[in-house]
């Protein structure tokens, strides 16, 4: 929906809304926000808010951290979920520099940037993602406990599946917030699920995720659980990934169609595949952004491990579903939903149009299962944080498309993550080692 200034406001005075959020996404991926009361509305939307960046991650040091929450005025929505005498509404926000210019870390404006790069190709780009997360138990005081909520499987019922009720109320809140939901299940592990939403523009979509991340997380703990979007919380489970369909669109007609073509598919849609599976390493560091990530990118646990793509292989990193027209599209299966989703967006748009710009070959769909190739014919994904982040380190492409300011700092924290992880001793080691 298109919102006016005015058209806000007289939302704001109907509603008798006492409190404004602006939201914004730091470089990890966490959503923030900074709550004032309606009275300042006049002045949030002649975009004067100013707040303090220097403790947020990716964001800008103490002697530069005055920056504004400049709100998208199309984000603008009234809180469905809190009750009349606490009204708030909300804004996403992007984050100026005090020159009145874009911050160039910030996650939203690098994905607007990725977009723009596709549209003076002549390109626009949806995606569908498809979020999974474990439900866990709250102890006495409200802290989660390692105990699942459920012994549910795959597409289980009521009664095994203890999560229905939570589903349910997920979906009629994100309703109320504006999405068009699919669907919902139990997905394979224990505790684990899956809801999913309608595919959008690249920016609306990764809005979007970030608004279903903290209503799952809102609604759990209202039905006295914890949502976790952990990649892999369990050894011996599936862990939980976010699957992103893409599609691309030139002059209102798919361009990854070919009505020609013996399986439907463009020379372009190949084209852009090869892109991500040429620039496969570098953008791992980013889709799987944390330890944990590699824990599920494993062997036999349906996460895909092969930089390789397919029809309808699941052991792939891309796979192309039945749907031809104009809902052909390709799945990337390896992210995961601790990925910040601006970020993850962007980079696989420049890689998908860098394999387009070079007319890139992705090779033959790929048959076989990858699980059970035990030779080097397919190459891998790095198999943890320390090799992606010197993949992407060694990625020009995908260093450009953070920017300079991104680039580093996510380099940065992100070797610091593997350097204190590197120096803890698991309790794996001291059971298998401590009798050697």
């Amino acid at each position: 929906m298109t919102y006016t200034k005015e058209a806000i406001k007289q939302e704001v005075k109907e509603n008798r809304v006492e409190f404004i959020l602006l939201e914004f996404t730091d470089m990890l991926g966490d959503t923030k926000n900074v709550e004032l009361p309606a009275e300042e509305l006049d002045m949030i939307l002649n975009d004067e808010a100013m707040f303090d960046s220097s403790s947020i991650s990716g964001f800008s040091e103490i002697q530069e951290s005055d920056m504004y929450l400049v709100p998208d005025l199309d984000t603008f929505l009234i809180l469905p979920s809190l009750v009349d005498e606490d009204r708030s509404a909300r804004f996403i926000c992007d984050i100026y520099k005090t020159d009145g210019t874009p911050f160039e870390g910030d996650p939203r404006y690098i994905l607007k940037r990725a977009m723009k790069e596709a549209e003076e190709m002549g390109y626009t780009v949806n995606v569908g993602p498809e979020p999974e997360f474990f439900l866990f138990k709250l102890d006495e005081n409200g802290y989660p406990i390692r105990e699942m909520n459920d012994r549910g499987g795959y597409f289980d019922a009521s009664p095994i599946d203890k999560g229905d009720k939570v589903r349910r109320d997920i979906v009629r809140t994100l309703k109320k917030f504006g999405f068009e939901m699919e669907a919902s299940h139990h997905e394979v592990a224990m505790g684990q699920h899956e809801i999913n939403f309608r595919f959008d523009n690249m920016l609306k979509t990764a809005d979007n995720i970030q608004t279903f991340k903290s209503v799952v997380k809102d609604i759990a703990t209202n039905h006295s659980y914890h949502a976790t979007f952990m990649p892999k919380p369990f050894s011996g489970e599936n862990g939980s990934g976010m699957h992103c369909h893409l599609s691309l669109f030139k002059d209102g007609d798919s361009a990854f169609y070919d009505e020609d073509a013996k399986d439907g598919v463009s020379k372009t849609m190949k084209q852009f595949i090869a892109g991500i599976l040429h620039h496969a390493d570098g953008i791992t560091a980013i889709t799987n952004p944390n330890v944990n990530s590699y824990k599920r990118l494993v062997p036999g646990y349906e996460a895909p491990v092969s930089v390789a793509w397919s029809h309808s292989n699941r052991s792939c990193m891309i796979r192309v579903p039945n749907t031809r027209g104009k809902g052909t599209r390709f799945e990337v299966r390896n992210p995961d939903p601790t990925a910040n989703p601006y970020l993850t967006l962007a980079v696989l748009i420049h890689a998908g149009l860098d394999g387009i710009r070079n007319e890139l070959d992705a090779g033959e769909a790929e048959s076989r299962n990858l699980y059970e190739v035990t030779d080097d014919s397919v190459p891998t994904l790095p198999t943890n944080l320390k090799e992606a982040i010197q993949a992407l380190k060694k990625d020009e492409l995908l260093m450009n498309a953070l920017g300079d300011h991104t680039s580093q700092a996510y380099v940065d924290d992100k070797q610091q993550e593997w350097t204190e992880y590197s120096l803890r001793v698991s309790s794996w080691e001291i059971h298998r080692y401590m009798n050697k």
